[in-house]
């Protein structure tokens, strides 16, 4: 089974950072890309970043573009989610997720599998 675990989350102000974790397991970096999602409360959900541990391909949202930097640990299937300059408007829960069909695409319509989310809150 696909299980993904993201952490990390928490309170921050405005200018700060943040490193989010996710553990995969049940997952093949080889043939897996990893995918960080948003969403607030009545928006829809927003593709931010994702990365393919093995290809090497990568894609970030316009918002996400120059302040995030996604990683990943392959020996320990974990990816990253470096988060700096935050700014309130990226309070939200974020997901992590996997999609069977590599390379990262700009769409992020295909993940097939979501684990749970880990709240970000950026104060003013």
């Amino acid at each position: 089974d696909v299980q993904l675990q993201a952490s990390g989350g928490g309170l921050v102000q405005a200018g700060g950072s943040l490193t989010l974790s996710c553990v995969a397991s049940g997952v093949n970096f080889d043939d897996y890309v990893i995918g960080w999602f948003r969403q607030v409360p009545g928006k829809e959900r927003e593709g931010v970043s994702c990365i393919g541990p093995s290809d090497g391909s990568s894609y970030y949202a316009d918002s996400a573009k120059g302040r995030f930097t996604s990683s990943s640990d392959n020996a320990k299937n974990t990816v990253y989610l470096q988060m700096n300059s935050l700014k309130p408007e990226d309070t939200a829960v974020y997901y992590c997720a996997a999609d069977s069909y590599p390379p990262c695409t700009r769409t992020m319509s295909k993940f097939e599998y979501f684990g749970q989310g880990t709240q970000v809150t950026v104060s003013s």
